[in-house]
């Protein structure tokens, strides 16, 4: 992943359909990128512009969202104001320990993709396994979480022709990415195991326990524990696990 000085780039502020302003970083997958919107969103969110409704983060954007749209000038006046003063909201992070079996019967594109990488199948899971994962947002499905960090060993295109159904839980690797179909879905990301855990619950007033800026680290478990661990969601038992660093 890459790194960079902030000192050597500004911010640019534009426009973005009638009531938004888009704010843009360096279009790369960066953490010290990540960590700079995340404490410039902290900033905004404690001090909200005028009918500010909505804050969307992206990989090297943030886009901000109104019901009305006032002057763009007076705005990114304030709004580089806030930047000056940003807060680091990285004390609120968390690293999140997600089991994931990659036995065959989940890891439909296993064999595939070891022949491609050249890799045995072992290989890939501990180097999968190994990496900590950080979020860089969430969007495209809910809850589908945006990670940094996979091993460059693992990076490989993502299918020609995506398949109709992914299985809620699937853990795929899709280009320079790995990440998790948090609902039945259409997708063309090569699946490697599944993860019993839901990351999407729409009956729950926050839908997604992880948020961005967070860790994520895949701990490999067996058919038995993973089929135990959906027992214990069914049951309502079954407690996200955090690991403390």
């Amino acid at each position: 992943m890459t790194s960079l000085d902030l000192k050597d780039f500004s911010l640019t502020y534009r426009k973005f359909g009638a009531t938004a302003i888009l704010i843009e970083w360096p279009q790369i997958i960066s953490e010290d990128i990540l960590t700079d919107i995340l404490s410039f969103q902290s900033s905004i969110e404690n001090n909200p512009p005028v009918g500010l409704i909505e804050l969307v983060p992206t990989y090297a954007s943030l886009t901000l969202f109104f019901e009305e749209f006032k002057d763009i000038k007076s705005i990114t006046k304030e709004l580089k104001a806030l930047y000056a003063a940003r807060i680091s909201n990285q004390s609120d992070n968390k690293t999140w320990v997600i089991p994931v079996c990659y036995e065959e019967h989940f890891g439909i594109d296993l064999q595939e993709i070891s022949s491609s990488l050249k890799l045995s199948k072992q290989e890939i899971i501990d180097l999968h396994s190994s990496q900590s994962y950080r979020v860089h947002f969430i969007g495209f499905l809910p809850g589908f979480l945006y990670l940094g960090g996979l091993n460059s060993q693992l990076h490989c295109p993502r299918k020609e022709t995506p398949r109709l159904e992914i299985k809620k839980g699937s853990v795929g690797i899709g280009g320079s990415q790995t990440g998790i179909y948090p609902i039945d879905s259409p997708g063309g990301w090569n699946i490697i195991g599944s993860t019993p855990i839901p990351l999407f619950d729409k009956s729950k007033t926050h839908p997604w326990f992880v948020k961005p800026g967070d860790t994520i680290k895949f701990d490999p478990i067996d058919q038995l524990t993973h089929d135990q661990i959906i027992k214990e969601v069914d049951q309502g038992s079954y407690t996200s696990k955090t690991d403390i660093l």
